[in-house]
């Protein structure tokens, strides 16, 4: 029988109260633990019995997440010797900077040499240096579409889906909910723009360029009434083109994780 490599589908199976005796926040995170083989269905005492033995052995673990992105780090800084930066500079919307290439991200050119250091004014994270030299290996140069899709419509996009609106969507709607000005600071820190909120008809939209031809739209609605906030990430329908979808997840969650480092310094 197929492998269970998707945390949703042990998701399924849990009883969804986010009861914390597994010593985890919540179920998801509990399902998620269980594929990177932190955990075990038994450490649930609510999964039945019939469950955790049919199931133990169909789980497919999962390497650690900041394990394996180290791991793609070594590999994308061996591919960037193999590519001519004068051939690939266009097609990135990036320039050649003293033989090094420069590619502008959040309106900061980050700086990219031979063998695939990257350094910048501003201080560089492993969840931003993966995903620029994977757009630096793997994009196809593909022109901005205008069209916005969310993260599960993406190719490969909606198994990761949940850990996605999890990890990312779900923060960053908390944050703006404790800081409504927070989306304006983005704008003017990360050359943010304000967009067309006609669109998803939210109450705020804002576009940012994490990388020259891969702009994401946040999407912002304020509680009314009895409905509570609501947040959306949404990718250009061409980032597929750029990034393979993990490094898209990276991106998307490095971002939020930045944003949450960021007001917790200036609170």
């Amino acid at each position: 029988m197929a492998k269970i490599t998707n945390p949703f589908d042990i998701y399924k199976l849990l009883p969804q109260t986010n009861c914390g005796d597994c010593s985890l926040p919540n179920c998801l995170a509990f399902a998620a633990a269980v594929i990177k083989g932190r955990k075990k269905l038994a450490d649930c005492p609510y999964i039945k019995s019939e469950d955790k033995e049919h199931l133990a052995s169909r789980i497919g673990i999962k390497e650690d997440f900041s394990r394996a992105r180290g791991d793609n780090l070594d590999m994308l800084k061996s591919r960037i010797g193999d590519i001519d930066f004068s051939t690939k500079a266009a097609l990135l919307g990036a320039q050649i900077v003293s033989g090094k290439l420069a590619v502008k991200s959040l309106g900061k050119d980050f700086l990219i040499d031979s063998k695939g250091n990257v350094t910048s004014e501003c201080h560089t994270h492993a969840w931003m240096t993966v995903p620029l030299l994977s757009y630096i290996a793997h994009s196809n140069g593909a022109d901005i579409t205008g069209r916005w899709v969310p993260f599960r419509e993406l190719k490969d996009g909606s198994p990761m889906n949940p850990l996605f609106v999890q990890r990312g969507e779900k923060p960053l709607k908390k944050l703006i909910d404790r800081n409504s000005e927070l989306l304006g600071d983005l704008i003017s820190m990360f050359s943010g723009e304000r967009a067309d909120n006609r669109l998803f008809s939210s109450d705020i939209a804002l576009s940012l360029y994490p990388l020259p031809k891969l702009p994401v739209l946040i999407c912002y609605w304020k509680p009314e009434g009895d409905m509570g906030s609501d947040l959306n990430i949404f990718f250009d329908a061409s980032a597929e083109k750029h990034l393979q979808i993990e490094s898209l997840f990276s991106l998307g969650v490095g971002l939020v994780m930045m944003f949450e480092k960021i007001a917790r310094k200036h609170s």
